[in-house]
């Protein structure tokens, strides 16, 4: 049974920490051959007044947002085609790879890009996964397309997968992988 004990200043919520038992779980169970109800983590909060740092009081750094209310906000939004909202997640020097096609830059780039290939396209998600990287959170969302052709037709059940790097809050790289090429070729 492997025990994980963390030291935190008060401040964080209680889905903050939370979301940190489960990382810690997590992470455990990557390492250690045991099950999640066999990882016990507790966390212990200090108070400010009982924490210091180089001599001085310090104050807890906010909780980063989860990376995978990121990715669903974005996918949301563009969902929606509001790429004021979808704008606002993506960080400078945001790139987006598509199926054979050059690398985006601009939400723009990949509507006039997307025109042709389908008057509209939904997401129908079977998993979401979130991981931290070296230098990012990394997320994978995966499921099936559907939606509408330009002639009008429906189409669905086209499998698709997006690999997300997230740093500072932002989204900075999306990766593409689906079938999308192969259906509209067998149609």
């Amino acid at each position: 049974m492997p025990l994980a004990k963390l030291d935190v200043m008060e401040g964080y919520s209680d889905a903050d920490k939370s979301r940190l038992g489960k990382a810690v779980t997590d992470a455990i169970c990557f390492v250690v051959p045991a099950s999640p109800d066999a990882v016990v983590v507790i966390i212990e909060e200090h108070s400010r007044a009982n924490y210091m740092r180089g001599g001085q009081h310090r104050e807890p750094a906010a909780a980063l947002p989860d990376p995978k209310d990121i990715v669903l906000a974005y996918l949301e939004a563009m969902e929606q085609r509001d790429l004021v909202t979808a704008g606002a997640l993506l960080a400078d020097g945001f790139e987006m790879h598509f199926p054979n096609t050059p690398a985006m830059t601009q939400l723009d780039e990949l509507i006039a890009w997307a025109k042709p290939r389908y008057q509209q396209v939904h997401k129908t998600y079977s998993g979401i996964e979130a991981f931290q990287g070296v230098d990012c959170a990394v997320v994978f969302a995966r499921g099936m397309l559907n939606g509408v052709w330009p002639d009008g037709s429906a189409f669905d059940g086209v499998r698709f997968i997006d690999r997300f790097e997230i740093s500072g809050g932002k989204i900075r790289l999306q990766e593409v992988w689906n079938d999308m090429g192969e259906v509209r070729a067998a149609r």
